[in-house]
């Protein structure tokens, strides 16, 4: 890992601003930290310990994942989603929400699944994944002016979630199975992910070369993104937290993290055919 991590420190230091970033390698248990435990504001990433409390709640028996939810006017909130454009009423499964949270970002969605379960459940679940210094406070698009703190996360605890999901350490194995299902189906795929190879294969059928379990964050002068990738039978937990980097920078320096990223996981009989960045 020690070639990779000179790289991506040279492609910070490149991008300049400020940046947060945790690499585990889950097969052989090396890992590699650059500020790890610094708190960036969480953006869209505090939806991952939200989904995590939605199926630890779940399991409990406080509700099925498909019973359904209806969308009051008060409900809907701006910023990303589709939900914010469709009318109020609609009844919606909690699983398809938790997708919605996940794959759009919909902040709706967000919003009425921490009306589900509550603020100080996802704290708890937080706790149970090892986030030990982030923090859940407030709803998305809705801060009041008064408030008991922000959404903060640092990249040791978003990876310490991602480690427990992709070993199934975290509710259930089902629930583990289901959560990284639902994020490999992401449709923001412009940070880590972006520089990865074509994976259309022209044969129906072909199991793909690598997948990516990812979520997303960003507002003005942040851009997050985390997940597990997996090329064949190896698996990489990573996340990337920036702040006060320009945006075009920030992305483009991600997409080389995410390309490095996926070679280094390449059997050396598989990176004869992978073109370098």
């Amino acid at each position: 890992m020690e070639k990779l991590t000179i790289r991506i420190e040279q492609w910070i230091n490149e991008a300049g601003g400020t940046w947060g970033i945790v690499l585990e390698d889950l097969n052989e248990g090396v890992r590699w930290e650059h500020n790890e435990d610094r708190l960036f504001y969480a953006a869209s990433m505090i939806k991952l310990p939200i989904m995590a409390a939605v199926f630890a709640a779940a399991s409990r028996g406080d509700f099925r994942l498909t019973d359904s939810l209806t969308m009051k006017k008060d409900d809907i909130v701006g910023g990303s989603g589709v939900l914010q454009h469709l009318s109020p009423e609609l009844k919606l499964p909690i699983y398809d929400l938790v997708t919605l949270m996940i794959i759009q970002s919909d902040n709706t969605a967000t919003n009425m699944l921490i009306d589900l379960v509550g603020f100080q459940e996802i704290r708890n679940a937080m706790q149970n994944l090892g986030m030990e210094d982030s923090t859940c406070f407030t709803k998305l698009m809705t801060v009041p002016v008064e408030r008991p703190g922000r959404n903060m996360v640092t990249a040791r605890d978003l990876n310490r979630l991602l480690k427990k999901l992709a070993t199934g350490q975290f509710v259930s194995l089902y629930a583990c199975e289901h959560m990284i299902d639902i994020m490999k189906k992401q449709q923001f795929r412009d940070c880590l992910p972006s520089l990865l190879p074509d994976d259309d294969p022209d044969i129906v059928g072909t199991l793909p070369t690598w997948e990516f379990a990812n979520k997303t964050g960003w507002v003005t002068g942040i851009r997050h993104d985390g997940g597990i990738l997996y090329v064949g039978e190896r698996a990489l937990a990573i996340t990337v937290l920036s702040e006060s980097v320009d945006d075009r920078q920030a992305k483009a320096t991600m997409g080389k993290i995410g390309r490095a990223a996926y070679e280094y996981l390449l059997t050396p009989s598989q990176k004869k055919t992978s073109a370098s960045i």
